[in-house]
């Protein structure tokens, strides 16, 4: 099979991202898992394929870097919708279909000689936050365990993390698991990526997740988000009903930067 393909990363987050509107291609979980190898494949952290949709804009279809379907990826969206603007699929806005329902992306702007874009993507709302001592848990399209530290820098994210991850508290599927390290101006995200079983240089959904945690330490809903990748905004709304808090309209908003486009075959 010979496919061709396109390398995004959004803030150091990678991802192999296959143009499948004539829905010709059908890969198994160890074709991905060969082709996301960063020694013996493409490498990246998860791969996805933009497929047609007859209701949206297209379809986001994503696989994390161990070949299984996976929940919503925050960058991959904003990398893919980077995408659908570079086939010429939309103009400045989108709305498309993932695994977790319509998103909504915005193309801010574009650096031709970097072939950079600025994107703003819709995530789902979040109507549910468990608050705890030691921890917050949320949904932002993926789970996400969110823990404020001192010195995040320090943290060895893969082995604190597999301990959250793979604890029965959050079994049978698991959670990504977020360090963040929190100042007066911004909050520093360390996370480690269920799927992808290692630390990624950042993680949207992650991100979002953070921010909206850092909502009750310091009441801000316009937040500045740094990861060992690069830098993020997340925006959002939040009101108090019912004894419950929700969280709408979030932003997350950041790069999509296209790497290269080759030949694979396999």
């Amino acid at each position: 099979m010979q496919i061709h393909f396109y390398k995004f990363h959004g803030n150091g987050n990678d991802f192999i991202i296959v143009d499948n509107r004539e829905d010709l291609v059908n890969l198994e979980c160890k074709q991905i898992q060969n082709l996301c190898n960063r020694r013996f494949g493409i490498g990246a952290d998860g791969l996805m394929l933009l497929n047609t949709s007859e209701k949206y804009d297209f379809e986001m279809v994503y696989y994390n870097s161990d070949g299984k379907l996976s929940s919503m990826c925050g960058n991959g969206g904003r990398c893919i919708a980077a995408f659908a603007k570079f086939l010429g699929i939309i103009d400045n806005k989108t709305i498309f279909e993932a695994i977790d329902g319509e998103h909504k992306a915005i193309i801010n702007n574009y650096n031709p000689g970097e072939k950079v874009w600025n994107i703003s993507l819709q995530l789902s709302n979040v109507l549910e936050v468990e608050k705890n001592e030691e921890y917050y848990f949320l949904n932002t399209g993926s789970p996400h365990y969110v823990e404020f530290v001192d010195n995040v820098a320090e943290i060895n994210v893969v082995l604190e993390g597999k301990k959250t991850r793979y604890n029965e508290r959050f079994a049978p599927d698991g959670t990504n698991v977020n360090f963040v390290e929190k100042n007066e101006e911004r909050i520093f995200v360390r996370t480690y990526e269920r799927g992808v079983e290692d630390e990624t240089l950042s993680c949207g959904t992650g991100v979002a997740a953070s921010a909206i945690a850092f909502f009750y330490e310091s009441g801000k809903s316009n937040i500045n988000v740094h990861t060992t990748g690069g830098d993020f905004e997340v925006i959002f709304k939040h009101n108090h009903k019912d004894n419950q808090d929700r969280f709408t309209d979030i932003w997350l908003i950041g790069p999509a930067t296209l790497v290269f486009e080759g030949e694979v075959f396999f």
